[in-house]
C-alpha cells in the first residue's frame, strides 16, 4: 500500500517521490510505504487552501456544520474498520482502539453543534444610540501536527473546531501512524467537503512541520508532542509570529491517600500506567502513596499485574500491546536501568520482551518499581512506556508538593473519602486537568485537553476552548446616533 498526499481534494502522483516504511509494532511487518514531501508539496497544499479558505469563510456556518455531521456518520459506519487499521498501524488493543475512534465521532457531533452556535457577545456601550458586540472570525489556513500514540482522536480534536469555525488545514501526522490519516481523507472526500479545506500532507517534521511553521500563509500552528519538539515549534513560530497552540509531556501522578479505597486504586493505576503501553500524556507514571498503605497497595498491585496478556491488540483477549518502534523500546529500557542506578527497587517486570512470536514485535515487560525518590530521574523525567514509580510519603501536603514538583502538568488524580482532602487537592494540584477517585486517563471532549508548565503553552484542545485557537475575536461598534461620538471623551 502507497499513501500519498491529498491536496486540493486530489490524491497526488506518486512518481518522482520518496518514501519511509509504516511497520506494524506488533509483528515488524510492512504495512505500507507513505511519501516523503518536500517543501513544493508543502507549498502547493497551502496554496490551495488559501484559495479554497476564501470561499469556506463564507459558507454559513451551519452548513459547515453539516459536513461534520456527515464525517461523523461516515465514521460511526466504519468504527470497526478504522479501529482495525488504528491498532495495526499503531499497536494498541482493539478496544482502546474502538474507544480512540468513538472520541473522534464525538468531536465531529460536538463540533458540528458549535456550527449554531459560535457564541459572542453582546453588551450595552457606554454612549446612546451605539450598539457594542464580539464576534469570532476564522483566521485563515491552519497547520495541525499530530502524534502516533492518538493518531485520529488527536487530530479530531484540531482539525473539526477548525472546519466549523472557517477555516482550512494542512495536517501533517506522524509518518509512524499515517494510515488514519488516509482513512480521514477518503472519508473528507465522500462528504464532498469542498476541495481545499482538507488537506494531508505526509512527512518529516525537519521538512514538512518546519515548512509549514515558517510558511506566511500558515497562521496558526496547533502541535502535540513531546516538549523538546514544542519547544522548537515555539521558538520558530514565535520567529514569525504566529499563533502557536502546544499540547507536549506529562509525568501524571495518582495519589493514593491513607483512607483511599485501595482496590479501586490498583484498578485506576493499572489502567492508567499499562493502557496503550504506557505511551499516553495522561499516563500515570507516578503513583505516590501514604506510607500507612504503601506495602497493601504494592501487593495487590503485584496480584493485579499477574494476569495481564501481552501480545498483538488484534487479539480481543490481549490487555497490553506492542510500544511504537524499537527506538521507544531502547528509551523504556534505558529509564529503567536508571532507576535501579538511582537505588529504586524493581518489583517487576523491567525488560524487553523477546520470547517467541513476541521477538518480532516491540513488546515490553509491564514494570513497576518503588522506593523510588521523588527528585531522581525516573520520578522526573518522561518515560512514555508502562512503568510505574512508587514514591512514599507521610501527608497530603507532601503529596502535592511532590505531584507539583516535577516540570510537567497535564493531568493528576488522587484516591480518597475525606471531602476535605479532595477539595483542597483539586485546588492545589498544578495540572490541567484533576481527576477525584478515578484515574490519570479519559478526558471527555467537551471538556478543554491541555496542561500547565512543561506540558503547554496555555490553549487548549477539545471543548469550547479549542475554538479559541482557531478563532480571531473581532469587536464590532455600531452607532447610529447620526453624530460623531467620542468613547471615553468627556463632552460635558
Amino acid at each position: 500500500m502507497i499513501l500519498n498526499n491529498f491536496i486540493n481534494g486530489v490524491w497526488q502522483d506518486e512518481t518522482k517521490a520518496d518514501y519511509t516504511e509504516v511497520l506494524n509494532p506488533a509483528t515488524g511487518e510492512k504495512i505500507a510505504d507513505v511519501r516523503l514531501s518536500t517543501k513544493e508539496d508543502v507549498d502547493f497544499a497551502v496554496a490551495a487552501a488559501k484559495e479554497a479558505q476564501k470561499k469556506w469563510a463564507l459558507v454559513p456556518a451551519p452548513k459547515r456544520a453539516e459536513y461534520l455531521y456527515a464525517v461523523g456518520q461516515l465514521m460511526i459506519e466504519r468504527k470497526e474498520h478504522l479501529s482495525q487499521v488504528l491498532t495495526t498501524e499503531m499497536g494498541k488493543v482493539i478496544e482502546e482502539a474502538r474507544g480512540e475512534v468513538q472520541e473522534g465521532i464525538d468531536m465531529a457531533f460536538y463540533m458540528a453543534g458549535e456550527g449554531r452556535r459560535l457564541f459572542g457577545s453582546t453588551v450595552p456601550s457606554e454612549l446612546e444610540n451605539k450598539f457594542a458586540m464580539s464576534v469570532r472570525a476564522p483566521i485563515g489556513v491552519v497547520g495541525l501536527i499530530t502524534p502516533w500514540n492518538f493518531p485520529v482522536a488527536i487530530a479530531t480534536w484540531k482539525s473539526f473546531p477548525a472546519i466549523v469555525a472557517g477555516n482550512t488545514f494542512l495536517w501533517k501526522p506522524a509518518t509512524e501512524t499515517p494510515m488514519m490519516a488516509y482513512e480521514m481523507a477518503k472519508i473528507f472526500e465522500e462528504v464532498d467537503l469542498p476541495k481545499g479545506v482538507a488537506n494531508i500532507v505526509f512527512g518529516s517534521g525537519s521538512t514538512v512541520g518546519t515548512t509549514m511553521i515558517e510558511h506566511p500563509d500558515v497562521k496558526v500552528i496547533s502541535f502535540t508532542g513531546s516538549t523538546e519538539t514544542g519547544r522548537h515549534v515555539a521558538e520558530l513560530g514565535g520567529r514569525h509570529l504566529k499563533k502557536v497552540s502546544l499540547e507536549m509531556g506529562g509525568k501524571n501522578a495518582i495519589i493514593v491517600m491513607d483512607d483511599a479505597n485501595v482496590d479501586l486504586a490498583v484498578e485506576g493505576i493499572l489502567w492508567s500506567a499499562f493502557g496503550t503501553s504506557g505511551q499516553r500524556c495522561t499516563a500515570c507514571s507516578r503513583v505516590i502513596v501514604h506510607k500507612d498503605v504503601k506495602e497493601e497497595l504494592e501487593q495487590k498491585l503485584l496480584t493485579a499485574m499477574e494476569p495481564l496478556t501481552i501480545g498483538n491488540g488484534l487479539d480481543e483477549s490481549i490487555k497490553i500491546g506492542p510500544v511504537i518502534n524499537k527506538k521507544a523500546l531502547e528509551k523504556i529500557d534505558g529509564y529503567v536501568q536508571i532507576g535501579q542506578e538511582e537505588g529504586a527497587k524493581l518489583l517487576s517486570g523491567g525488560k524487553v520482551i523477546s520470547d517467541g512470536e513476541l521477538a518480532k514485535g516491540n513488546y515490553y515487560a509491564p514494570t513497576l518499581f518503588t522506593d523510588v525518590k521523588w527528585d531522581s530521574r525516573l520520578a522526573q523525567e518522561e518515560v512514555f512506556g508502562p512503568v510505574i514509580s512508587l514514591i512514599e510519603v507521610a501527608s497530603l501536603d507532601e503529596a502535592i508538593d511532590v505531584n507539583n514538583s516535577v516540570q510537567f502538568g497535564l493531568s493528576s488524580s488522587i484516591f480518597s473519602q475525606d471531602v476535605n482532602r479532595i477539595f483542597r487537592a483539586q485546588r492545589d494540584l498544578d495540572t490541567g486537568i484533576v481527576y477525584i477517585n478515578a484515574g490519570t486517563t479519559g478526558a471527555e471532549i467537551h471538556l478543554p485537553f491541555g496542561g500547565t508548565k512543561g506540558t503547554g503553552n496555555g490553549h487548549r484542545d477539545s471543548g469550547v476552548a479549542a475554538l479559541d485557537v482557531y478563532t480571531e475575536w473581532k469587536a464590532v461598534y455600531v452607532d447610529y446616533s447620526g453624530t460623531l461620538q467620542r468613547a471615553q471623551i468627556d463632552n460635558n
